[in-house]
């Protein structure tokens, strides 16, 4: 089973639809809402994006792949679909 990590905004609907994509598909997925989280831990998200040259969201690493806003050709490839 492919490992999904991501990096979301509670408020972004791009992030929701991100969300959406994997849950529709049954695939398990974990996230962070950025926004809701305190500032030391928002500290180690940027710093963990800032590896991968990003900082937008959603933000979502498919077994180490990242793939860095709403790509769902992207999402499909790096699972296999």
């Amino acid at each position: 089973m492919k490992v999904v990590i991501m990096y979301t905004l509670s408020t972004c609907p791009w992030c929701k639809r991100t969300k959406k994509f994997f849950a529709d598909r049954k695939i398990p997925f974990e996230y962070t809402d950025y926004d809701m989280v305190g500032e030391k831990e928002q500290e180690k998200i940027l710093e963990e994006m800032s590896k991968y040259g990003g900082s937008a969201f959603p933000f979502v690493k498919i077994n180490g792949n990242v793939v860095i806003g709403y790509n769902p050709e992207k999402y499909s490839e790096l699972l296999g679909l």
